[in-house]
């Protein structure tokens, strides 16, 4: 069988992360995503190195360890769009794509007739997707937005890290781009909406993603519970605002997480660990006096859990059905036994170069691989195919267009 998205052409002026991430989704559904990168340079992501997939040859840019992990199973082309017979091959491929994705300023493609409303007149049916810091409306519409700065604007900063008082309790980042990544799943998820909508109505849509949108969106029940209440929230470090005990204990040789969801699974925990006694306490025997007598609880659980290792306390509790778990550094998270059965990591080969390891699209679908197992192109390595199969430009025009410096 096809993969779902195997009609669909992406044609994709994104980079670094938020747009290369849900163009890569995109392209793991079976789409045929063209990667548009500037000619000599590509996207400022290869060069975020060391590590190196494929290193640097002389002017040719490589593949780091960041651009692989966002780029697999796309066709790089390299078109210039400052130039006008540059912005005339990408208006004709947006005129045969059913997707076009950009992370531009706003405003930055009109002067070269690649924004959406020149796009939409040569194609209506396109489904245009523009993701930027702020959005294209708003007084910080044409400010630039960076991942880091969003996390601190769009409150999640405020509510991760150490408590206030506590060492290290300054507001801390998410320890990935959080912000980028979820633009570019909430784009993702337009995207395909949008296509399904284009079946009923034969038109596309012009789909606006903000860092900040989504980072606000992001908070769930944080924002939920100061609408409700108008109480600021404040961090907790790895606790929870409305459940106890839900956090990381210190044990013998380590830590684990304690994640207690109601009263029954903390009496399993009790009676496990051997304190018992604790799940009978007044103080403690319902969540709204656990909140309540947080700490004292905390404190306690903390004296038991010491006495014993990280590997003890999650055999046996698990063995009792009591949500934990241990905190793996990456290379033991990539040796769990549960990532190596669901084949988590993946490799791909570039010409001669080593392996490349990569991580697994996590959709499974039944009857498809919804990994691509195209590795991440080399800068301009499809461009004469491209331009050849989709727009029919032969072996001469191609050639003249390498030496005027448009590809």
């Amino acid at each position: 069988m096809p993969l779902p998205l195997s009609h669909i052409r992406v044609l994709d002026l994104s980079r670094v992360l938020a747009g290369p991430l849900c163009t890569q989704y995109l392209a793991d559904m079976g789409a045929d995503v063209i990667k548009v990168e500037p000619p000599g340079r590509g996207d400022d992501t290869r060069d975020w190195g060391p590590p190196f997939a494929v290193p640097r040859d002389g002017d040719m840019p490589g593949i780091s360890a960041y651009f692989m992990c966002v780029n697999r199973g796309k066709q790089s082309v390299t078109i210039d769009l400052t130039t006008a017979r540059g912005q005339e091959l990408l208006r004709d491929l947006a005129a045969k794509s059913d997707v076009m994705i950009e992370n531009f300023k706003v405003g930055g493609l009109k002067k070269y007739g690649l924004d959406y409303a020149s796009i939409k007149t040569i194609n209506p049916k396109i489904v245009y997707c523009s993701i930027t810091g702020f959005g294209q409306t708003g007084p910080y519409a044409n400010r630039a937005g960076y991942d880091f700065v969003v996390q601190g604007m769009g409150g999640l900063m405020s509510i991760t890290g150490q408590p206030e008082g506590t060492p290290g309790s300054e507001p801390m980042k998410v320890g990935v781009a959080i912000s980028d990544e979820m633009s570019g799943m909430n784009a993702l998820a337009g995207i395909l909406a949008a296509l399904v909508g284009r079946e009923k109505t034969g038109e596309g849509a012009h789909i606006d993603i903000a860092l900040l949108d989504v980072t606000v969106a992001s908070l769930i029940n944080v924002a939920s519970n100061y609408l409700v209440s108008g109480e600021v929230p404040k961090r907790l470090g790895n606790a929870h605002p409305t459940i106890v005990p839900y956090e990381v204990i210190p044990t013998k040789d380590g830590h684990i997480i304690i994640a207690i969801g109601n009263d029954g699974q903390f009496t399993r925990f009790c009676e496990a660990a051997g304190i018992g006694h604790l799940a009978k306490d007044e103080r403690f025997a319902v969540n709204p006096q656990r909140i309540a007598h947080r700490k004292e609880l905390v404190g306690l659980i903390t004296q038991r859990l010491r006495e014993e290792t990280s590997r003890y306390w999650v055999d046996l509790l698990e063995s009792r059905a009591v949500p934990c778990g241990p905190i793996n550094r990456i290379d033991e998270m990539f040796a769990d036994p549960q990532i190596v059965a669901r084949g988590v990591q993946r490799e791909a080969t570039v010409g001669q170069a080593a392996p490349m390891p990569m991580v697994a699209n996590p959709v499974r679908m039944a009857g498809h691989e919804t990994t691509s197992s195209k590795a991440p192109p080399m800068l301009g390595e499809d461009t004469d195919a491209v331009l050849s199969r989709v727009l029919g430009i032969g072996a001469d025009e191609i050639a003249a267009l390498k030496k005027a410096g448009t590809i």
